[in-house]
Order: C-alpha cells, then sequence, then structure tokens
C-alpha cells in the first residue's frame, strides 16, 4: 500500500531513502558535469577516430548498460549497430558473470564497457580478448578497480565513473538515476567524438540544465499536487502500469521507466511504442484489469478488503514530427475500457534534452513509489 502522507513529507522521504535514491535523482545534473569534465580529462576530445565503426559493442552489468545501450542505439541510428552484449553466469554476481565478444568482432569495431562496479573478472578477460583482436576498448567504471588496470593494459581507453561519497554506503542500484548518467555521459562525448550521434559539449550542458529543472519541480520539498513526478506515483499506487511511449526518444524512456518500477518499486510494468501498443495491450485493457471488469468492487470493504489491480495507462511522448500522432486513438482505447491515463510530455528542446526530461520526472516517479511503498 501506497503510504501518501509519505510523498509529502521531505524528511520521512530521506529517512526512507536508505539507498540514496532521491539523491541520486536530484543530483543528476551534477553527475553530467562531472562526468563530462572526467570523459574530457580522459582525452575523449582529443581522439582522432579513423572512422565511424562497424559495430559498437557494450558491455556491463545490470539494467544500467542495458539502458546505456538502449538509449545510444536509439540516438546513433541504423549507422553503426549499438548491440548490448548480455552476460551468462549462474547468479548476477560480479564473479558469476561471464561475457564474450562475438566470433565476427574485429579491428573496425568498438568495444563500450560500463560498470558501477569494475571487480567483475570476466570484464577484464574480456577487455584482454579485445586487444587480443584489435577491438577498440573504452571503459566507464569506478578508479582502482580491477577493471581499469586491464583496460589500460589492454592499451584502451579508461574514463573514472562520476561517484558520489554517499555510493559506497550501500549497494549500488543498477536503475539508480546516478548510476545511469555517470555511465551515459561519457559514452555520449565518445560516440560524438567518433561520428556516430550528435553530444558536443554545449548539448551535454543543456542536458544538466533540463536535469537541474526536473529536479527543481519533482524535488521532494514540492507537494505532490504540483509535482508531475509525485502525482505519477500516487496515480501508479495499486496499479497495473500500462507504458505506452510515441517517438523514437521516448522508447528507451519508457522502458527504462518499466525496469525501474520492477527494481527500484517492486511494481511489474508492460511496455510498448505507439502504434503498436494499440494492437498488443488492447486485449489486456479489455480483460479482467479493465477498471470497469469488477462490478462487484462497489460493495467491496474498502478497509478489510485490497482494492482489484487495474491498469493504467502512462504514455510518454515525444514532439511528433509533421502532426502524426497516435495519442488520440491511444485515449480514445483507454477511456473505451474505463481504464485511466496519464501523460507526460517535455519541454521544447533538443532530441538529447527532451529525452532526459522524460528520463528524468520517470526516475523521480519510480523512486517516489519505491519509498512510499517501503521498497
Amino acid at each position: 500500500m501506497l503510504d501518501e502522507t509519505l510523498l509529502d513529507s521531505p524528511e520521512g522521504l530521506a529517512e526512507a531513502d536508505r539507498r540514496g535514491l532521491l539523491r541520486g535523482a536530484a543530483e543528476a545534473g551534477a553527475r553530467v558535469r562531472t562526468a563530462a569534465r572526467h570523459a574530457a580529462e580522459a582525452g575523449i576530445g582529443g581522439l582522432e577516430p579513423d572512422g565511424r565503426p562497424r559495430a559498437v559493442l557494450i558491455a556491463g552489468p545490470g539494467a544500467a548498460a542495458t539502458h546505456t545501450a538502449d538509449l545510444l542505439g536509439t540516438l546513433a541510428g541504423p549507422g553503426s549497430p549499438v548491440v548490448r552484449l548480455a552476460p551468462t553466469g549462474v547468479a548476477p554476481a560480479a564473479g558469476a558473470l561471464r561475457w564474450e565478444l562475438p566470433g565476427w568482432a574485429g579491428s573496425v569495431d568498438l568495444l563500450l564497457i560500463a560498470t558501477p562496479d569494475g571487480t567483475e573478472p570476466s570484464l577484464s578477460l574480456l577487455a584482454d580478448q579485445a586487444y587480443r583482436r584489435g577491438v577498440s576498448v573504452v571503459a566507464v567504471a569506478p578508479v582502482g578497480t580491477p577493471l581499469a588496470e586491464a583496460v589500460s593494459g589492454a592499451h584502451g581507453l579508461f574514463v573514472p565513473m562520476a561517484t558520489a561519497p554517499y555510493d559506497q554506503e550501500e549497494p549500488l542500484a543498477a536503475s539508480s538515476p546516478g548510476v545511469f548518467w555517470a555511465l551515459l555521459t561519457p559514452l555520449l562525448a565518445l560516440l560524438d567524438r567518433v561520428g556516430l550521434l550528435s553530444a558536443p559539449p554545449e548539448a551535454l550542458e543543456k542536458v544538466a540544465d533540463r536535469l537541474d529543472e526536473v529536479a527543481e519541480r519533482c524535488g521532494p520539498a514540492i507537494v505532490a499536487y504540483s509535482n508531475p513526478a509525485k502525482t505519477i506515483a500516487a496515480e501508479l499506487a495499486d496499479a497495473l502500469p500500462v507504458v505506452w511511449t510515441e517517438g523514437a526518444s521516448a522508447g528507451p524512456a519508457g522502458r527504462r521507466f518499466a525496469a525501474a518500477l520492477a527494481e527500484l518499486a517492486g511494481q511489474p510494468a508492460v511496455v510498448a511504442e505507439l502504434p503498436e501498443a494499440l494492437a498488443a495491450h488492447g486485449a489486456l485493457l479489455a480483460g479482467p484489469l479493465a477498471a470497469s471488469a469488477d462490478p462487484d468492487d462497489f460493495f467491496r470493504d474498502r478497509v478489510e478488503e485490497p482494492p482489484a489491480l487495474h491498469a493504467r495507462v502512462v504514455l510518454l511522448r515525444d514532439r511528433p514530427l509533421g502532426g502524426l500522432t497516435a495519442a488520440p486513438a491511444a485515449r480514445d482505447l483507454a477511456l473505451s475500457h474505463d481504464t485511466p491515463i496519464s501523460e507526460l510530455e517535455p519541454e521544447e528542446g533538443g532530441e538529447l534534452e527532451t529525452l532526459a526530461e522524460l528520463i528524468a520526472v520517470t526516475d523521480f516517479a519510480a523512486v517516489y513509489l519505491a519509498l512510499a511503498s517501503g521498497a
């Protein structure tokens, strides 16, 4: 059950935030600036690439690497495919995970390693394997870790991960906003340098500014009725989030939101992109999860019986090009089944800025839901 009184208690939220999630969300802009500075100090701005890589391979544990690969692949487009190397192993522990380069990887490819840990033996072996096969290696990880030494030994480029003092107090959640931006930012700068996407220093500064603006609007001191993240968190209490996205940039934000709800708040969610989402989830909204599906709910004991689980649509929209949008059809489908719908659309700006806003607001929402539900 969601403790809605906690949402409007900054002190209570701070006390419940044992994993530093709110701090990570609030300091996302600062993380971007620090990570951009680390990237510059590591020499990314001075690189002179021979050309675009044939493929970009990304390896790393957990949701952080998955979200990073998803977002970079969306921004880079089809020119050089971005492929995440999924690990194998018997457990999600640093010593148990295993990564392997695909057989076709060679000197025209680029390997990116992104991890908030850096002690994974297999990632160090992967860097060595890449060196022996002529694959260029760039890694972002905490400084002083075995991976940092391995990448330097493989003549790769190592960028220290932007960390905060409280990162060492508790284990880092892979979906933590601070972890995500600390790993993503140097890789954005790198792929800008090799010509796969556009993320020059001034664009990264605008991203940091937009993240600061979201932190002001969605911070714990802002009351729920004027705080979009707290509003979404309250609306998703006791609901199955059905996350629909529109626009290429909104896709990674929606998938990250669904993953963060599961990892941070323990709440399952389904996600799909418009217009295909209407066909994919039409039966879901027409079934027992629709708000109108339980005619006996009127007679439910509001004190003793928990409410039935019903779907709630969350529509994340990037600004559509040419005025073409499936949003009206999405609203009609949801409301025809008495399913409430929440909508989130960023302010105008560049592609990176609008994507950052969608990610930041939904990150705050997932964190508030986690704290207020005691996850």
